[in-house]
């Protein structure tokens, strides 16, 4: 196991990438409506933007830290020494709302080692909002420490709700009659991490998704339970490269959250 003193390096080192990793998409940004963009299936594209945004942070974390292994939405896992922690990394999450210029969309970096999520970094360059944790350190927006909203029923705030290709517009459709029965709001940005992220920094006070995958969601799992928030026990059941249901917010609220799900 690595020490405390390692794990800050990956700290310091996850909020460093992000930050030039948002420098170097943001350049994309720019000409989106240029950009060659493929069809992974309905509603699921990639462009150049992200293979190449995950290509900057691969080799920036990789050459830093050359036995870490590397899970990335475009490109898989790289493999490294047994006893390394692994990176998980969405280069672009929210890539719908990025290609239509629209400012949801971010940056998620992860490092997990051993059973928990150590580090969880979230960068929205548009918006140069920088949502970062350390196990043990709590989380903090721009530096400034955050916690999860103080609600104590669904009505009480903003709960996110997420949607891939992968959800039943009946369980959507469940989800979201359960939600307002109870005199709940909701929002979806097009970036389950923004969400979450959002959670942690008491803007929303929950989030539940049927099926999110794993560089989508584990650096928001680290950001919320820093920020004293409850989650579901995602890494346990799905792994860094798995993917399934998702649960999280204010710890009053998690159970009327999970009751929201079919």
């Amino acid at each position: 196991m690595h020490s405390d003193s390692q794990i800050s390096e990956r700290f310091e080192a996850a909020t460093s990438v992000a930050l030039s990793a948002g420098r170097f998409a943001l350049e994309y940004f720019g000409r989106a409506a240029s950009l060659t963009v493929e069809h992974k299936g309905a509603q699921d594209l990639v462009s150049e933007a992200d293979r190449e945004t995950e290509r900057h942070i691969t080799t920036e974390l990789l050459t830093a830290f050359r036995g870490d292994s590397f899970v990335g939405e475009e490109h898989g896992l790289t493999s490294g020494l047994s006893d390394s922690g692994t990176w998980v990394v969405d280069p672009i999450d929210g890539t719908q709302p990025f290609l239509l210029g629209l400012p949801t969309w971010c940056i998620s970096i992860a490092y997990v080692l051993g059973d928990a999520v150590q580090v969880g970094v979230i960068y929205n360059p548009v918006t140069d909002e920088m949502y970062a944790a350390q196990r043990g350190h709590g989380a903090t927006k721009n530096g400034s420490p955050i916690h999860v909203r103080d609600a104590h029923s669904l009505s009480d705030g903003v709960t996110g709700v997420g949607c891939s290709p992968r959800t039943k517009p009946d369980d959507l459709a469940e989800i979201m009659r359960r939600l307002l029965s109870e005199g709940g709001l909701y929002q979806r940005t097009g970036s389950g991490a923004i969400n979450l992220a959002y959670v942690a920094a008491g803007q929303h006070i929950g989030y539940v998704e049927t099926y999110i995958h794993a560089w989508d969601c584990l650096a928001a799992v680290c950001l919320i339970e820093e920020a004293g928030g409850k989650v579901s026990p995602f890494l346990a059941d799905y792994g860094v490269t798995g993917a399934g249901r998702l649960i999280a917010g204010a710890p009053d609220v998690y159970d009327s959250l999970a009751a929201l799900l079919p």
